[in-house]
């Protein structure tokens, strides 16, 4: 018979309990200080794996429409951090989890590490944490991992367990905060739309007083040179309040992508340009499909907008594609054809579509890179870092 396990003793019990409340309570000043939902899950996996002592771990979590995406990883293994395409899709602890029968945390062979024999780390197997709302709503997944793998014990995983409620919570409030930010910045474009509105009105007004003024004036015989000067007034209000509703209203009305995913409007927006330009256009995602914050969804939407602008009249290009990268902490956004090409380090400094393309990268934290030679083409290449943003 194997030898029987030494019954825990008061002190150890007290010291296993003193740890137990050490790491929920570090856990939870963590989470209670972060409202963002990307920065909150980041903090998350950063302290699970100091106070548990691992070395990897991930979440998924489940959007709108009950699909499952990957959300937030830390130290991946080369196998699948270099190849996102390997994190998406399906997998025994997201079937687990869909069909019901994840209902607490288990030690689970990892299907996307079980094949493969270079670069995991020594990665095979992880341990699965449900996520839920206090009401039972499905969330995500949680998986840890270490490379000096023994299976957690009962006592870690049912600690696990309750790091996933504190999780859930911190889950649920990032998104109810995304979802007011969303609604205040949807009434700040209203207000603002209604003070264009006001605005143009009033300078739409003066130019009716003013042509009517000429047409009184014209009816009274006054001299050409008086009637001339009104026209040139009224002829200046109009550029001026046409400048006005040209540069607020592009900004400032309802986004482009209000009721589509990033990927449904950009390849929506590609095969529309295409169709135009008689020109052969092929996009692809590669990782898992997941939100992203507001501004940058329509920063990369009019990255893409003003890049497609750019091939159209410049290019002279017979084929286009274009890729959008998504993983965790970062998205980026591919953007290649075959046309002329150029000498990058000539560009005019009059190119406002480059201009306007690094200024929206920046905005975002991020970096664009341009690339071409003379006859082989053009590589636009965008990085937006996620975890540093707000």
């Amino acid at each position: 018979m194997g030898a029987r396990l030494k019954p825990e003793t008061d002190t150890e019990k007290l010291r296993r309990r003193n740890r137990e409340l050490s790491i929920l309570n570090t856990i939870a000043r963590a989470m209670n200080q972060e409202v963002d939902l990307l920065r909150a899950l980041s903090t998350a996996l950063t302290h699970v794996a100091d106070l548990f002592d691992l070395k990897t771990s991930w979440i998924f979590l489940v959007d709108a429409e009950g699909k499952s995406y990957l959300a937030a990883a830390q130290n991946l293994p080369p196998a699948l951090a270099d190849h996102p395409r390997r994190m998406a899709g399906d997998c025994s602890c997201l079937n687990n989890y869909d069909d019901g029968t994840l209902v607490k945390p288990e030690n689970i062979t990892c299907t996307r590490l079980e094949n493969l024999m270079v670069g995991t780390a020594g990665l095979r197997q992880h341990a699965s944490i449900p996520l839920t709302t206090h009401d039972g709503a499905k969330l995500g997944v949680l998986n840890v991992a270490s490379t000096v793998w023994g299976d957690l014990s009962e006592d870690d995983l049912q600690l696990l367990y309750l790091v996933g409620d504190l999780l859930g919570i911190a889950i649920e409030r990032g998104r109810l905060f995304s979802q007011s930010a969303e609604l205040g910045a949807i009434e700040e474009r209203n207000r603002l739309a209604r003070e264009i509105h006001d605005t143009l009105a009033q300078g739409l007004s003066g130019i009716a007083l003013h042509l009517e003024t000429v047409d009184a004036l014209l009816e009274s015989g006054t001299s050409l040179e008086n009637i001339r000067a009104i026209v040139t007034q009224a002829l200046g209000l109009t550029r001026s309040n046409l400048e006005e509703a040209r540069r607020s209203v592009l900004d400032l009305r309802a986004a482009p992508l209000e009721g589509r995913t990033l990927p449904e409007a950009m390849e929506e927006l590609m095969a529309e340009w295409a169709s135009r330009r008689k020109i052969e256009a092929g996009f692809e995602v590669v990782g898992s499909a997941r939100p992203l914050p507001v501004r940058v969804e329509i920063g990369l939407y009019r990255i893409l907008q003003e890049a497609l602008t750019n091939v159209g009249r410049h290019a002279l290009a017979h084929h286009l594609n274009v890729q959008l990268v998504l993983l965790p902490n970062q998205v980026t956004l591919v953007v290649e054809d075959d046309g002329r090409g150029f000498e990058s380090d000539r560009v005019p400094k009059n190119r406002f579509g480059l201009i306007g393309m690094n200024e929206r990268a920046r905005l975002l934290s991020g970096h664009l890179e341009l690339c071409s030679t003379p006859g082989e083409g053009t590589r636009l290449e965008v990085r937006i870092p996620l975890e540093t943003l707000s």
